[in-house]
């Protein structure tokens, strides 16, 4: 009987809005891991022959632009609808991946990863918004988010594997059609997603909210008046422990500090070939996407409390010895428990956060988490090379594994007020 429910749960997840969703988020971390992981290092390298500052700079641009621009895009959203807010920002997107391709001047490279970057801001704004909109009938928040999840984690590790199938010779123009193509089809179905006259069984506060147009009525004036009623409307209902701003810095931190140094961990000082490099990411990242959806749909259950403190425990033991450590079978065990330690995370780490938000103004709240959360892997990388340089390979790992302690006390603390409140009449 419990096997019928959730299977029943799960078919009424997989609406054509659901799956439009899933689709743009597929396509568009597969066009950006092609073009972070494999075309801005090689290309502008070997190809362009261009300095290794604009090439880290065009990085850079992405990562800034992107975050930078998740809170006006989660604003948006409620003015000028979903599907609007998310057109825009796949435009841009196919905008910037033409002008990579089909330029060879340093400054508009540079700029095109800006723009890309701003165009790829909507994404997840727009992502949470669906997801709360097909999931909130159902109570099904996680497991949607754990299928979300699976998708993305999929597309960032397969743009880069299959894009290098198709660079010819050192020539990358079929690479950047391949790549036009994928966001031609992101456009194409974005289109399916639903109109404000096309509510059905989704939230229309969500998807399509009053008075979408009001915000190219009245000028630069109303836009202004716009601002400031979401402003007063965010300070009077975020009713949130101040202790969850920090805890969105450190979440994405932890990670931030892993992602430059783990493949130069692995090579210098654990002397590992590529190719069991390659078995181990599999190996973990293999293990976290299949434990997504089961869960997701625990935490749907259960709640997400106990699979948090699990996770963020299990990552805090998993990554502090994963630096102290040098014998390869143990490697293997560990890298399993990191998998899934971020298994337990993902997909209830967001549940969680939506549980906080306030009925109005979840665009903008939602944006504002996100930009918070972001930043984090902007100074984790910057950190982690700084903390390699002054204390040795093993220090970036040991400061990830304290950051994930810390998250797990605070996150105990946040659990705990979330429970007091619940009860206040």
């Amino acid at each position: 009987m419990e096997l019928l429910k959730a299977n029943a749960v799960s078919k009424r997840l997989i609406t054509p809005v659901f799956v439009c969703l899933w689709v743009i988020m597929f396509l568009v971390e597969f066009v950006k891991g092609a073009l972070l992981v494999t075309i801005l290092p090689v290309y502008m390298g070997d190809v362009l022959h261009l300095t290794t500052f604009a090439i880290g700079l065009s990085i850079s641009m992405q990562y800034i632009g992107d975050n930078l621009f998740r809170s006006p895009s989660g604003w948006l959203i409620e003015r000028i609808g979903f599907r609007m807010t998310m057109a825009i920002g796949l435009s841009l997107t196919f905008a910037a991946v033409a002008v990579i391709a089909f330029t060879s001047n340093t400054a508009l490279i540079v700029l095109a990863c800006a723009v890309l970057g701003m165009g790829t801001a909507p994404l997840w704004p727009c992502i949470m918004m669906g997801v709360s909109a097909v999931s909130g009938q159902n109570n099904n928040f996680a497991t949607a988010m754990g299928i979300i999840q699976m998708s993305s984690l999929g597309g960032a590790g397969a743009g880069p594997i299959v894009i290098n199938f198709f660079v010819d010779g050192g020539s990358y123009r079929k690479v950047f059609w391949i790549l036009l193509g994928c966001m031609a089809l992101v456009l194409v179905v974005s289109l399916f997603l639903p109109g404000k006259n096309k509510i059905q069984k989704v939230d229309p506060h969500v998807l399509h909210p009053e008075g979408e147009r009001s915000l190219t009525t009245g000028g630069i004036r109303n836009i202004g008046s716009n601002l400031k009623k979401t402003f007063a409307e965010i300070r009077k209902n975020l009713n949130v422990s101040w202790m969850l701003y920090p805890a969105l810095f450190l979440q994405s931190f932890a990670v931030g500090l892993l992602t430059p140094v783990i493949t130069l961990y692995v090579r210098t000082v654990l002397h590992l070939s590529p190719a069991s490099y390659s078995a181990l990411m599999v190996v973990g990242g293999g293990i976290t996407v299949i434990g997504l959806i089961p869960i997701g749909k625990l935490a749907d259950r259960y709640g997400t409390k106990w699979f948090l403190h699990i996770g963020f425990l299990l990552a805090a033991v998993s990554v502090g010895l994963f630096s102290m450590n040098r014998s390869i079978q143990i490697l293997w065990l560990l890298v399993i428990l990191i998998g899934i330690s971020y298994a337990f995370i993902l997909p209830t780490w967001d549940t969680m956060i939506s549980h906080m938000l306030p009925s109005g103004e979840k665009g903008a709240i939602w944006g504002l988490f996100l930009t918070i959360q972001g930043s984090g892997m902007v100074f984790g990388p910057m950190v982690s090379g700084k903390l390699w340089d002054l204390f040795g390979p093993g220090s970036p790992f040991m400061t990830s594994a304290i950051v994930m302690g810390i998250m797990f006390f605070l996150h105990l603390a946040l659990s705990r007020r979330h429970a007091r409140t619940a009860v206040k009449p």
